[in-house]
């Protein structure tokens, strides 16, 4: 496994595993296959509702925690500092442990500005290694991190080679020293994208797979990326990506592939909005 070092020092693996619409029930036994398989690096949600299932697959797995990587997100309906603050504790039950790697502000609604100053408290008392956002844009991301003592070390956004991001890269993130998570890398397959020509032509190159092709070429971009699948066999093909690189030309390839707009939603349209803050209620 390849890592990138945080704003504050500490190493996250390149590559993890996301438990995003994996149901309590199964999620023990696909994070036992994903450690089992490899992967050291595992991404759940508040409001994915399967942290307890996370923790216990943590808890059996028998790697060392200090070797693992648990990233998990407070969700819009415990925004501000009160409710974010009780909820670092629950998810730290529900994680059975006493640190979580990574603590996201899942949603830019509600008052991320006082769960933000829960999360950097449980960051001084040591409970959680690292404080980030999710689906936060520029805008909302400068903002934030113009008022904080304590600025955001990751961003997760959606990216993948038809919305690679890369003017929030490039001129956002890095100037601010926020490592880029892609969320959605295969964009649950949206728009053909396991079968774009392109992407599976480079991959015949290299006798690879187009969801390999996409893995290396989001690493080789600097981009963090968490894929989810519940089939042990296709955690084995995303984790297998350390073994080739792509070409400066591939790269260009691919990055003209980029269309420039969601293949899911923005969060600048206000039904959008609507919809998230009323799941956040």
């Amino acid at each position: 496994m390849e890592y990138v070092t945080l704003n504050n020092g500490v190493k996250m693996p390149v590559l993890g595993y996301g438990v995003y619409q994996i149901s309590q029930a199964e999620c023990e036994r696909c994070v036992l296959d994903a450690i089992s398989t490899g992967y050291r690096s595992i991404d759940t949600a508040q409001a994915y509702n399967n942290e307890e299932g996370v923790g216990n697959a943590v808890e059996r797995c028998g790697v060392p925690r200090q070797e693992l990587f648990i990233t998990t997100k407070v969700w819009i309906s415990q925004g501000g500092y009160e409710k974010a603050r009780s909820s670092i504790v629950e998810s730290l039950r529900k994680l059975k442990s006493n640190y979580i790697d990574l603590l996201l502000i899942h949603q830019p609604f509600n008052d991320y500005y006082g769960t933000y100053r829960a999360m950097t408290e449980a960051y001084k008392d040591g409970k959680i290694r690292a404080i980030g956002v999710s689906n936060f844009y520029p805008d909302r991301l400068i903002d934030l991190c113009k008022f904080q003592e304590i600025g955001p070390a990751v961003n997760q956004v959606e990216t993948h080679p038809f919305f690679q991001q890369r003017s929030a890269h490039d001129e956002i993130m890095k100037k601010y020293g926020i490592q880029h998570e892609s969320w959605g890398p295969f964009a649950e397959g949206r728009k053909n994208m396991f079968g774009n020509p392109v992407l599976k032509t480079i991959g015949e190159k290299y006798g690879k797979s187009t969801a390999q092709v996409i893995l290396r070429f989001l690493i080789q971009s600097g981009v963090v990326a968490i894929p989810k699948t519940t089939n042990k066999e296709r955690m084995i093909e995303n984790i297998s990506v350390f073994d080739f690189a792509l070409t400066a030309d591939d790269m260009n390839t691919i990055i003209a592939l980029d269309e420039g707009e969601s293949a899911f939603f923005s969060h600048y349209d206000p039904q959008t909005v609507e919809f998230l803050t009323g799941l956040g209620k």
